[in-house]
């Protein structure tokens, strides 16, 4: 089976949820019954919930029959008005109880009565957030996903036959789509192949085998791979690279932002000290995100910056680290010794760091964001990348290419401008934005 097939059905977009009223009804039906668990080994609270008048009167005394035909409302009122106080004090009411016993039963028994609502409201919670995160997929890709969609339509509106002319154009179609040279060359040589075992005569048939390969070529380049950032027990260090106007410095922001909500001690070393303002962003961010920024002068040395922040970092015990570099191409001599510089003063103080060094860039620059990749990988130890600007794009298809050709890991992908809207990269999410609804049956 291969990855196409496991997914599918989310390809195709039936929704998820179809399976969720069964869950529901199932979960619902053992609460119940442990309400009538809870309320059986006293008797009378099963038979006063499930038969008001006949229980009451064959079970209680006839006094206390009369009683609750003629003052029902004054009992229930009393009832309520006793359960409040003895919330507050338990003590004195628990002792109580066992000495009056009956009257205090049903009080005893509608308190436990409330309790299994409780654990109800965490449960759906997960599937909330798993259903906002796939929300922000799909939306983050509807621009990549419609555009694909409309290059397939044209190519299906010019062909009716398929033949060789045919192939070239998918081919085409492809590259345009920024999956990448090699990648498009690979599928439409597996598209052949499957066409004349399928004896396939119409072009429409062939839209689910071009996503098919797609989505098989996608998961085949993806074994392996790692997409979590590699956190570390102590002090976890963070070096973004990466060239100006990319959103390093605001990815860095979103990302101090997550560490901090999640309750991690973080800080930012501000070693950009080429750009004019770039260390001005950085403690903007840093205030947004309610994080400190370690900085030096504009122009001065960024080595010290990160030296100044490491002794800082271990003097504080802080969680997280994360270093913001100058950005410009990594072809010039004197930049790749400053980077190594960095490295070398990081290492003085953590043998083991930077833990990861993470590439930014831009997805609406398409196969320019390709070609700085393959720059930065030739001169720098990149070990995975931030994708920005996913949801302005329709070249999202361009992480098929950097899978395919680079064999780097997505680590965050930006689907929005909010300061929530960095996300870990989800490599079936992903897909699926891409390529839902696609799907012909």
């Amino acid at each position: 089976m291969g990855f196409f097939d496991k997914i599918k059905k989310a390809l195709v977009g039936e929704p998820k949820e179809a399976d969720k009223p069964q869950e529901s009804s199932k979960a619902e039906s053992p609460e119940v019954l442990e309400d009538a668990g809870i309320q059986e080994p006293s008797g009378k609270t099963v038979s006063d919930t499930t038969l008001d008048s006949a229980p009451e009167a064959t079970d209680k005394p006839k006094t206390d029959a009369a009683e609750s035909e003629t003052t029902e409302s004054k009992v229930t009122e009393s009832e309520t008005a006793e359960s409040e106080p003895k919330t507050e004090e338990v003590s004195a009411d628990s002792l109580s109880a066992e000495n009056e016993g009956a009257p205090d039963a049903p009080i005893v028994s509608e308190t436990p009565a409330s309790t299994p609502f409780a654990p109800k409201m965490p449960v759906p919670q997960p599937a909330v957030e798993k259903e906002a995160v796939q929300e922000k997929y799909t939306k983050g890709l509807s621009k990549s996903r419609k555009t694909f969609g409309q290059r397939l339509n044209e190519l299906f509106a010019n062909f009716r036959s398929v033949d060789e002319d045919f192939f070239e154009e998918v081919e085409e179609t492809l590259i345009g789509a920024d999956v990448g040279f090699d990648a498009a060359i690979k599928i439409t040589d597996a598209l052949r192949q499957e066409v004349k075992l399928k004896n396939v005569k119409k072009t429409s048939d062939v839209q689910n085998v071009i996503i098919e390969k797609l989505v098989d070529l996608y998961g085949e380049a993806g074994v392996g791979e790692v997409n979590e950032l590699n956190m570390q027990p102590g002090l976890t260090v963070i070096l973004f690279v990466g060239v100006n106007g990319v959103g390093k410095t605001t990815s860095i922001g979103k990302l101090a932002h997550q560490f901090k909500a999640e309750g991690k001690k973080v800080l930012l070393a501000a070693a950009d000290t080429f750009r004019a303002g770039a260390i001005d962003q950085l403690v903007v961010w840093g205030d947004r995100a309610g994080v400190e920024v370690v900085r030096g002068k504009a122009g001065g040395d960024p080595a010290a910056v990160v030296f100044d922040a490491m002794e800082r970092a271990k003097a504080e015990q802080a969680d997280v680290l994360l270093v913001d570099t100058a950005g410009r191409l990594q072809n010039k001599v004197n930049l790749m010794n400053e980077l190594e510089k960095i490295k070398r003063i990081i290492q003085r103080v953590e043998p083991n760091a930077p833990h990861e060094v993470l590439l930014v860039l831009d997805a609406t620059t398409g196969q320019n964001a390709m070609n700085q990749a393959k720059q930065f990988k030739e001169t720098t130890d990149v070990t995975g990348l931030v994708l920005t600007k996913l949801d302005g794009t329709a070249k999202g298809g361009i992480v098929l290419a950097i899978r395919n050709e680079l064999r780097l890991p997505v680590k965050l992908v930006g689907l929005g401008e909010g300061i929530n809207d960095l996300e870990p990269f989800d490599p079936n999410e992903f897909v699926v934005g891409l390529f839902k609804g696609l799907i012909n049956e």
